[in-house]
């Protein structure tokens, strides 16, 4: 049995690949060719939360278990906000196959979903790039949208201004060709932009102005029904809002329980599930001015079919 920690993962990655990955691991559950049961949610010491996610597929050949803490006020002493593992099983034999260290499983896996919804909903003209939360994702979603676009610019907004400062120092170092800029206002970050992302754990809207023609929202942060990233006029007016799991979706995120609530959304106003935009069953963006929203709660067929890329890789070194 292997664990593969963060610094071995990261040496492994190939983010392009991944992302195809992904998108295969998003097919098959559209397609009704996994099994993933909706995420089991303990919480404990107030606002953490502890998740258990099992996932199997018999098309993929994959099987195994993530589970999460998730611990917000972890970030007050510099540790990171989600902690946890993911235990790769073998498909034929069910030994256990792999321990892999799952933070960094999670970012780059959070990454590449947004890179997926990026390809198929963004306009491939795309330059500008609107992070809102520059914490332990917005790193790996970065690098996902790079893989997919030419992106050109990256527009910054943390709650905290000096942590976004830090953030964006880091990213320029890393993409020299990239301009940066930070913000200390939400709704300026996100003018002009052709691609936002929002990664945070708001339970309030993150943002007020209403959205630009053509623009692609990702939103990946807030995930329990009473937390909400997105302001409800944003869904209602979003000309295709896009999920992973329909059901899923429904049940877990306030970004669509809220405006549901409030009488502007219905489960039937969904577009549709990202993995059967990848089939092509159905259609992604069609216009350069239509307004596209992918929300992502995730699920966990997606972190073992990441599991299993880094696994396979760990393997092919050994050859």
């Amino acid at each position: 049995m292997l664990f593969i920690d963060e610094k071995e993962q990261a040496a492994l990655l190939n983010m392009e690949e991944v992302v195809e990955v992904v998108a295969e691991s998003l097919r098959a559950y559209s397609e009704g060719k996994t099994d993933t049961p909706l995420r089991y949610v303990l919480p404990f010491n107030e606002a953490n939360r502890y998740l258990v996610m099992p996932a199997l597929s018999d098309e993929l050949k994959v099987v195994g278990l993530k589970t999460v803490t998730v611990a917000p006020n972890n970030a007050k002493s510099g540790k990171n906000t989600i902690v946890g593992s993911v235990i790769l099983s073998d498909y034929e034999t069910g030994e256990t196959l792999a321990v892999l260290e799952g933070s960094y499983l999670t970012k780059i896996r959070t990454g590449a979903i947004t890179g997926v919804a990026t390809q198929y909903l963004a306009r491939q003209n795309a330059e500008t790039l609107c992070v809102i939360g520059t914490g332990d994702q917005a790193q790996g979603i970065i690098k996902a949208v790079l893989a997919v676009r030419d992106i050109k610019r990256i527009q910054f907004y943390n709650r905290t201004y000096e942590k976004a400062i830090r953030f964006a120092k880091q990213v320029q170092s890393e993409y020299t060709n990239i301009d940066v800029e930070v913000f200390d206002h939400v709704d300026k970050a996100i003018e002009h932009a052709d691609v936002i992302v929002t990664a945070t754990n708001a339970t309030h809207p993150v943002f007020n102005r209403a959205l630009e023609p053509g623009v692609h929202v990702n939103a990946v942060g807030s995930f329990k029904p009473d937390m909400q990233e997105l302001p409800s006029h944003a869904i209602a007016k979003a000309d295709k809002v896009v999920v992973e799991a329909v059901d899923a979706a429904m049940e877990e995120t306030g970004d669509l329980i809220t405006p549901a609530s409030e009488g502007i959304f219905t489960k039937a106003d969904l577009h549709g599930e990202l993995g059967n935009i990848v089939a092509s069953k159905i259609e992604g963006r069609l216009t350069e001015s239509e307004i596209t929203v992918f929300k992502s709660v995730g699920v966990a067929i997606v972190d073992i079919a990441v599991a299993n890329y880094f696994y396979q890789k760990v393997l092919e070194q050994q050859k």
